[in-house]
């Protein structure tokens, strides 16, 4: 099956078209499975969904506060990360102290903040509101700072299999300047920059319920995030609020999550304004040569 993805990227790549393709997938009679562009008997168009599940509402959180003047709102970010968040307040009756916008806020790593106090209009009525609460990892106002990537891994040389724009599924914000690299299934995986460990995943089996599969979410500190797809089940030794260094193990390559062979997804990923997006970037070398970690010995 490798084989067959490998020529199916090769040849998403090569594709002119300004659209994303339709790709199908379908499996034989001896169990085969096999991904094309084109339609056949019995084949069923195959879904790439760009997202990663990390349970951020989970740990961001808004409380509520019941007083004897009313109610006053509060955000807590249990992230080892800035928060970007708004908050808007809907279906109101008898709520007084009603921000006239919704309110937007970036909350430091590990913090809580008050945002609002309502009281109610006529105190003998009860008070209403709707909460809606947006977030997004990381600060908006922080700007990437030029930096040339070391290739993310020991081994090699590898081959690319879909650059940045790639029809196949680089095609979203999310994933637009991503890269894959076929590779062995339990290739060390490196840090390709330093920064704090903020979102993990280590304990899904093949396809799972996360397109992502296990992964590694590391924040730099121009406040862009790299993030490692797709790896190794119990593999990942990166761990959430320790800071990885520049060459260090954090996990080895997989085959998890929406992925047809093992191989490395890398994006290069920042806050936009309450919206992730990945961002181009560049290696220092080519991906078909021997990364310089391998060199070094790390």
């Amino acid at each position: 099956m490798p084989g067959r993805f490998l020529a199916v990227c090769v040849m998403l790549l090569l594709a002119t078209q300004a659209t994303a393709l339709t790709i199908y997938k379908y499996t034989d009679a001896n169990g085969v499975v096999t991904y094309t562009d084109k339609a056949a008997a019995g084949a069923q168009v195959f879904v790439f969904r760009d997202r990663m599940v990390e349970r951020i509402q989970q740990q961001v959180k808004l409380e509520t506060k019941k007083h004897d003047a009313g109610e006053t709102l509060l955000v807590r970010n249990d992230l080892y990360a800035p928060v970007e968040i708004e908050l808007r307040l809907e279906q109101l009756q008898n709520a007084g102290g009603v921000p006239d916008k919704p309110i937007r806020w970036v909350l430091p790593p590990r913090s809580k903040i008050r945002l609002a106090t309502l009281a109610p209009l006529d105190p003998a009525q009860p008070m209403h509101y709707k909460p809606r609460l947006r977030t997004a990892l990381g600060d908006p106002r922080l700007l990437p700072k030029d930096y040339d990537y070391p290739l993310p891994w020991r081994g090699g040389p590898f081959k690319l299999t879909q650059g940045a724009n790639g029809k196949y599924s680089h095609f979203t914000p999310k994933g637009r300047y991503a890269i894959d690299i076929a590779m062995p299934e339990g290739t060390p995986i490196l840090a390709a920059r330093a920064g704090m460990v903020v979102s993990i995943e280590n304990h899904q089996s093949g396809r799972g319920n996360n397109p992502s599969g296990n992964y590694v979410r590391i924040l730099h500190d121009d406040g862009t995030m790299g993030v490692y797809l797709h790896l190794m089940r119990g593999s990942v030794t990166a761990q959430v609020g320790q800071r990885a260094e520049l060459g260090s193990l954090i996990a080895r390559s997989g085959n998890t999550g929406n992925s047809t062979g093992a191989h490395l997804h890398f994006v290069v990923q920042r806050n936009v304004g309450l919206a992730l997006e990945s961002i181009p970037f560049d290696f220092n070398q080519p991906v078909g040569s021997l990364p310089n970690f391998a060199v070094v010995g790390q």
